[in-house]
């Protein structure tokens, strides 16, 4: 049951949610609300399509809608080895930051603000691009560095590890002349075409920068905050140099401690929002053909909600598939935006696991029971409605 997918005569439904964090997969979630929905209504047809944000599942995501995973043996974000690897689908390769230099690859959870690298991302993308793909879909989010993406450069022009040398990411000594490094980079991508999932609009630096804003999340103090915003304004400054663009202050720069920056400034990469690439990427607008409903979900409906997650996204496209626009109904841990605001972005209900059981250890304990009654409360809510006005019995 690979996709959770749920072959009926009756009605059909549309299962596209992230993952609930820490819990469940996108396909786990799906498995269990087509389970609760088809014990109302066991003709229905539940469709599972995994989807993700750009971050952490969109490897999964990729591979549910048909890419073939190839492994690749890179460097984690302290140099450790990780496996990881990119999807395939044709001549388009999807690669995870979050899976090779994220914040879940660091050993034993330990913060590492100032050597943290995201040389292993550069590993992967080369491997896609070494085995001949010519178009790779970069998704950013949840990265462990603030290295200005130097690590993904210097992996991809052939520079050894960062962590081979001095002992941080940026480096501590002057920066490299980036002359043959450039000429290597573009040897390599000619005639690639890098598109990067990205949900946010920060600068690479000052207040609003990858440092300043991210840089705490990551573990790093405020004095070390101040050390990498020095340390990404010198990179700035030398591939100003070096490529006669700034593109420092381009909104988007400092996302994943910036390596968008390095992505559109070094790969002439073009920056697109995540959610948005997921839908392109599982073909969303042929699943939902002929859809009654659409379920979208993620761990916890919060303010993020409202700008550019999963579950917004999802929302805009399933609104817009058709005429009438589908209904949409969404699934989470908790919920905490009003029906107002959910109704603002295209959701007609949501339906919590905290509704079930107020207990929040519970329900990350054991999701899927509580995620199978909600599946009948929508199928009973919403599907058995349906059901009457096109006059299934």
């Amino acid at each position: 049951m690979g996709t959770a997918s749920f072959e009926g005569f009756g009605l059909r439904m549309v299962v596209a949610s992230d993952k609930f964090k820490g819990t469940l997969t996108s396909a786990e979630v799906a498995e269990a609300v087509g389970v609760g929905v088809q014990r109302v209504c066991p003709d229905a047809t539940v469709i599972s399509v995994p989807v993700a944000d750009g971050g952490d599942g969109t490897l999964s995501a990729a591979v549910a809608a048909g890419y073939t995973l190839f492994p690749v043996a890179a460097s984690g974000p302290t140099g450790e080895p990780v496996r990881s690897g990119y999807a395939r689908l044709g001549d388009t390769a999807v690669v995870e930051l979050a899976d090779v230099s994220g914040l879940v690859r660091l050993p034993d959870d330990r913060p590492a603000p100032l050597t943290a690298t995201s040389y292993g991302t550069g590993e992967v993308i080369a491997a896609a691009v070494d085995a001949g793909c010519t178009r790779i879909i970069l998704g950013i989010g949840g990265s462990a560095s603030t290295d200005g993406g130097r690590g993904m450069i210097s992996a991809l022009a052939g520079e050894p590890h960062p962590h081979s040398g001095n002992n941080s990411a940026l480096g501590d000594e002057k920066l490299p002349e980036t002359g043959a490094s450039l000429a290597a980079l573009r040897g390599r991508l000619e005639g690639v075409r890098v598109v990067v999932a990205c949900d946010v609009d920060n600068p690479l630096t000052g207040p609003r920068g990858a440092a300043a804003v991210y840089g705490p999340q990551k573990g790093a103090t405020p004095e070390q905050v101040v050390r990498l915003d020095a340390a990404l304004t010198e990179w700035a400054d030398l591939v100003a140099r070096e490529t006669g663009r700034d593109l420092r202050d381009v909104p988007g720069a400092g996302a994943a401690g910036g390596v968008g920056f390095a992505a559109i400034a070094l790969l002439g990469a073009e920056l697109r929002p995540g959610i948005d690439l997921v839908l392109e990427m599982v073909r969303f607008g042929e699943k939902v053909a002929g859809a009654d409903l659409v379920v979208t979900g993620e761990g916890a409906l919060d303010e993020q909600t409202l700008h550019g997650k999963a579950v917004a996204g999802v929302a805009a496209a399933a609104v817009g598939s058709t005429a009438g626009g589908l209904p949409v109904v969404a699934v989470c841990g908790v919920n905490k935006l009003a029906p107002e605001q959910l109704k603002g972005i295209g959701v007609a209900a949501a339906y919590a696991l905290t509704d079930i059981e107020p207990d929040v250890r519970r329900c990350i304990a054991e999701p899927r029971p509580l995620l199978e009654a909600l599946g009948e409360r929508i199928a009973v809510e919403h599907l058995t409605m349906t059901r009457r006005e096109k006059g299934i019995a």
